[in-house]
């Protein structure tokens, strides 16, 4: 106290997904001098997202590395650096280009640490926006959450607000096995409230740990990266109504927290997943087999109902790229739905 007024602790602030990913990747990189940072465009063009926005004045060439448009051999470059104990960012300008180098990915970085009986580690990040962005088309607007949550020996992070961002990107540099880390481009600029908690350096979220956003005791809406922001809306939406949802942001892929999602639906009696991706195979359709097989099976009151992505190549046309991304009102149709109401 001075002259009798209290002084206030650091109160939370509003930061951007952008920025909240930049003071991950500047605090790691000066923590420990192993961590570098490689891509193309991410040095001396501050990233192509501006992600690493002065990182390169900052850290210098062998810190942060401009590389050919060629993903595999980058790529390939990270993962040989991170066998012999550096810790490697390799960032994919979108990870529909990382099907260049899934080889890397799959066949190198994730099976090494298992095929080698655990002498060699790859503790290597690949990040990168994932998904729907807005007028790119098909070939730019895949979400690979269920491709990469598919492959054993990997572990896959998808945040969705700032504060997801910083901590799970700062746990999975500090990881030692491979960690995809899939970002959403149309959430670079958003704006969340970060909690005092979360502006310091030491701030990590653990990988596998899966985050309630909003209390509810009707249904339990599970998403991942941006849809959690729609399902949050669909929940106030529903409020209205009567009707209150439990939103749980799953914030990992893989491993996946299943336990929050059973407790949740053991209180609600009913489940909606909502995801980008296309429905088959997806992580919507993981999570309901997930609690078909086990004990919360037994509390569902009616079918579970998913809610993705159109089962087509995403087409450039806004009107239907729109439809085929899930939308606040289809998540309050499924809801709907899955109550009989």
């Amino acid at each position: 106290q001075r002259r009798g007024l209290r002084l206030s602790a650091p109160a939370a602030i509003q930061v951007t997904v952008r920025d909240a990913l930049n003071q991950a990747l500047d605090e790691e990189l000066e923590r420990d001098e192993r961590v570098f940072l490689l891509g193309e465009e991410v040095a001396q063009y501050d990233g192509a997202y501006k992600i690493s926005r002065g990182l390169w004045k900052k850290y210098g060439d062998k810190r942060v590395i401009d590389t050919p448009i060629s993903e595999m051999g980058f790529a390939g470059i990270a993962v040989g650096a991170a066998m012999v104990w550096l810790r490697p960012v390799c960032e994919f300008m979108t990870f529909n280009f990382s099907m260049q180098a899934i080889d890397q990915v799959i066949n190198s970085a994730a099976k090494t640490c298992y095929m080698s009986a655990g002498s060699i580690a790859v503790p290597i990040v690949f990040r990168g926006p994932n998904g729907a962005s807005a007028g790119v088309a098909a070939q730019h607007s895949q979400c690979f959450a269920a491709w990469y949550g598919h492959c054993p020996g990997l572990k896959v992070v998808s945040p969705w607000s700032a504060e997801d961002a910083k901590g799970l990107l700062k746990a999975s540099i500090r990881d030692d096995n491979p960690v995809v880390v899939l970002e959403s481009e149309l959430l670079y600029g958003v704006p969340f409230e970060m909690s005092e908690q979360a502006q310091s350096k030491e701030f990590v979220i653990p990988i596998g740990k899966a985050k309630i956003e909003r209390q509810g005791t009707h249904v339990t809406l599970v998403a991942h990266s941006r849809p959690v922001g729609h399902c949050i809306e669909a929940a106030a939406v529903l409020s209205k109504e009567g009707v209150e949802c439990e939103v749980i942001n799953l914030r990992t892929i893989r491993p996946m927290d299943i336990e929050t999602v059973e407790a949740s639906v053991a209180k609600t009696n009913h489940l909606v997943t909502v995801e980008g991706g296309w429905p088959q195979f997806g992580v919507g359709a993981e999570i309901c087999a997930r609690i078909m097989e086990g004990p919360a099976f037994n509390y569902l009151d009616a079918p579970a109902v998913r809610v993705t992505g159109a089962d087509v190549p995403m087409p450039y046309a806004k009107i239907l790229e729109d439809n085929c991304i899930p939308q606040v009102k289809d998540i309050v149709f499924a809801v709907k739905k899955a109550l009989n109401i």
